[in-house]
């Protein structure tokens, strides 16, 4: 576990979020930080409407529909991992950190996000699950959290996707971050009725924990351009 103490800015978005919007969030957040790098870290907590994303690299051959006439909008963006799909129901998590402050090591930043989650599905009586050589969390052989970044400078950018109540019927439609033999799965399945809504704040509580952070809301002069 990571250990600093310091406060960082927190935005919920209550509405869904087209992926566009969130994504000029995420680079205001990191072009703020790369200009003042002393400036507080933030984290974005979202829902996004139905779209899917592909990594830096990432090989349309795990796509599964023609990429120029995709079933939800589809966009190419400079985060690590293959393809994922975003819908409402999954909550998504996007810290955008100084890493110099968290251990300037990516894979140790990676295995962080995946103990945040692994930490939340503990409280709620599960066993969260590491697989060797892959990134993200699974429950019982199915993958409920993808997490995929990127970093200029060791400021960070993406973060963490966590299947809680959405509708999985879309990643049918691709070869989820690029493992054809890992189905996904989310956790209404494993307690029924439980709604994205509920989990925010231990989500947010857990990623606090885990960072060594105190979460605030931003001041007026904080407030995002389209918040």
């Amino acid at each position: 576990m990571i250990h600093t103490t310091a406060d960082a800015i927190c935005f919920q978005s209550t509405g869904l979020v087209d992926y566009p919007r969130g994504w000029a969030w995420q680079q205001q957040l990191q072009q703020r930080l790369l200009a003042d790098p002393a400036g507080p870290d933030a984290v974005l907590l979202l829902e996004h409407q139905r779209c899917y994303t592909l990594g830096r690299g990432a090989s349309s051959a795990h796509l599964g529909f023609d990429p120029d006439a995709p079933p939800a909008p589809l966009f190419r963006i400079d985060r690590g991992g293959e393809v994922t799909h975003h819908s409402p129901g999954q909550l998504v998590l996007y810290p955008v950190l100084n890493l110099q402050r968290h251990g300037a090591d990516l894979h140790l930043y990676l295995r962080e996000l995946e103990g945040v989650v692994i930490d939340l599905l503990a409280q709620l009586g599960l066993q969260g699950e590491r697989i060797e050589g892959l990134t993200g969390v699974w429950l019982q052989g199915r993958k409920l959290a993808a997490i995929g970044v990127g970093a200029r400078r060791w400021i960070s950018q993406h973060g963490l996707a966590l299947n809680v109540e959405a509708d999985l019927a879309g990643f049918e439609a691709i070869v989820p971050c690029g493992i054809a033999d890992r189905p996904v799965g989310r956790l209404a399945d494993w307690l029924p009725g439980l709604t994205a809504q509920q989990l925010r704040l231990p989500l947010l509580d857990a990623f606090a924990r885990r960072f060594g952070l105190r979460l605030r809301p931003p001041n007026p002069q904080e407030v995002l351009e389209g918040w």
